[in-house]
């Protein structure tokens, strides 16, 4: 019976989302600008809550409290503050720029802004494939995810191939149906449920272990040594490393970055990334500190195993653990459907229509995208059927590599100097830096304890420059198009 319930919960929730979808697609016009962008319509709630849904996937709700139950709650301060605030700047100086550009000029892609910007079609590409490269292992992340959850949840009832296949199957379905209103109204939805149900667990283990004084207490028995900042694995230039990494990644994550383009009006921008600290804060302590206090709880986790299925199988009801997971699993769906509908856009808008097919009509670009999304989800499925890597290291290597972009764009935005060779060196250079400190066993991954990923980004950055320094505009470049609209 408790299996029952525990499905019955999790896929009754999938089907709601899925409901949702079928109303969303009978208010979305076939046209690229209503499916991907909802025709720059969403006011300050919905965008709110769809940035946030579609941040808080697999790498947040389990990598983070298992991060936290290893090495202790300091990864609160990696990407609740450091994060929430670094990113909410980095929200302002990017995206609110990037909104006044994209509403000038109609653009629904960081790729077709930068190709327009610099009359670079191979540019335009180059930052589509690059995204789209760095997109499949975190779409892939949300599946091996949800695997685990389910199997830890079901004791191994729900085989992990089958819980991954789960939400594939579901983040197809809805990605082909919605568009990016239905993804937004959703993301709405599940924003709100991970809240309530992340603060429910917090209050429903701590009110069973006595209270956060005894939960501490009997955390400062097992592990004495979370009691203090630092130590062997939070060190300063980890920390520093983490936090930049993730908050410029996430920058240029696409289904981020293309949310920079949806804001209803210049108010709605502003408000949403004000209140952005506060609802990361308001979800990243109560996981996190459940994870931590799950090491004073006696709850063992294997390595590779998710702790918040297990301390929620041990210290609450089977209904109760299970409506816990499917707010995991929803925030995974809300990442992993806000992936899929702006990788079809990236391939559809700066790769297929530029250089296979010019001549495309929009009813054939948008059959094609949605066939994108069921290939793309098919094979980070099958890819995650592999498992190769913990979450947090898939995650942390694709934050790293989003954030090879960022500081060539921002140069781009704000000097009218920057070039198509300067900004073409400085993503291409600092992508081969980092690609080879990931996939070459001889180049390092640190130095001297700091991640490769902020030389990779310091490299983009003097490529960019010096490079522009030292070239002309090439014919076809529009320099001043980032400055010609009234702010």
């Amino acid at each position: 019976m408790s299996l029952a319930v525990q499905l019955g919960i999790i896929v009754g929730y999938l089907i709601l989302a899925l409901l949702i979808g079928v109303a969303a697609y009978r208010l979305t016009d076939r046209t690229a600008e209503d499916y991907y962008l909802a025709s720059r319509t969403l006011g300050t709630v919905v965008l709110l809550f769809t940035t946030f849904a579609t941040l808080l996937s697999a790498f947040t709700f389990f990598a983070g409290p298992n991060t936290a139950y290893r090495e202790g709650p300091e990864w609160i301060l990696v990407m609740g503050v450091m994060d929430g605030v670094i990113f909410a700047v980095l929200w302002y100086l990017v995206g609110y720029k990037q909104w006044l550009v994209g509403r000038e000029h109609g653009y629904l892609t960081l790729g077709e802004m930068l190709g327009d910007r610099f009359g670079s079609d191979r540019l335009r590409g180059l930052v589509a494939g690059i995204s789209l490269f760095w997109l499949f292992p975190y779409v892939m992340l949300q599946q091996m995810g949800a695997g685990t959850a389910l199997t830890a949840l079901t004791n191994g009832a729900v085989p992990y191939w089958a819980g991954a296949g789960l939400i594939t199957v579901f983040m197809i379905v809805y990605v082909v149906l919605a568009g990016m209103r239905g993804v937004a109204w959703t993301d709405t939805l599940q924003g709100a449920f991970m809240l309530v149900t992340v603060w429910a667990a917090l209050f429903w283990i701590l009110a069973v272990a006595d209270g956060p004084s005894a939960a501490t207490a009997d955390l400062v028995g097992v592990a004495p040594e979370f009691t203090a900042l630092g130590g062997d694995f939070y060190t300063p230039a980890f920390v520093v490393t983490q936090a930049v990494s993730i908050a410029f990644g996430v920058a240029m994550f696409p289904q981020v970055n293309q949310r920079f383009f949806v804001a209803r009006s210049r108010t709605v921008l502003k408000r949403t990334f004000a209140l952005w600290p506060v609802l990361v804060l308001a979800l990243f302590v109560p996981a996190f500190m459940l994870g931590a206090w799950a090491r004073g709880l006696g709850i063992e986790a294997a390595p590779g195993a998710n702790v918040l299925p297990l301390l929620l199988a041990e210290y609450t009801p089977v209904w109760f653990g299970a409506l816990v997971i499917a707010g995991a699993v929803a925030a995974m769906m809300s990442s992993s459907d806000s992936m899929l509908l702006s990788g079809s856009s990236y391939f559809t808008r700066d790769i297929y229509r530029p250089f296979i097919n010019p001549e495309a009509t929009e009813r054939r670009e948008d059959l094609l995208g949605r066939a994108g999304v069921v290939v793309f989800a098919t094979g980070a499925f099958l890819a995650s059927l592999l498992r190769p890597g913990t979450l947090l290291e898939i995650g942390a290597t694709a934050f790293g590599g989003f954030a090879q972009l960022a500081l060539p764009v921002i140069v781009a935005l704000y000097w009218t100097g920057t070039t198509r060779a300067g900004i073409t060196a400085g993503i291409a250079g600092s992508q081969a830096f980092y690609l080879a400190s990931v996939f070459l066993p001889f180049v390092p991954t640190a130095y001297g304890g700091w991640g490769a990923s902020l030389f990779g980004m310091a490299l983009g950055l003097a490529l960019t420059l010096g490079v522009s320094w030292l070239t002309t505009s090439a014919p076809g470049e529009r320099r001043a198009i980032y400055f010609e609209f009234a702010d």
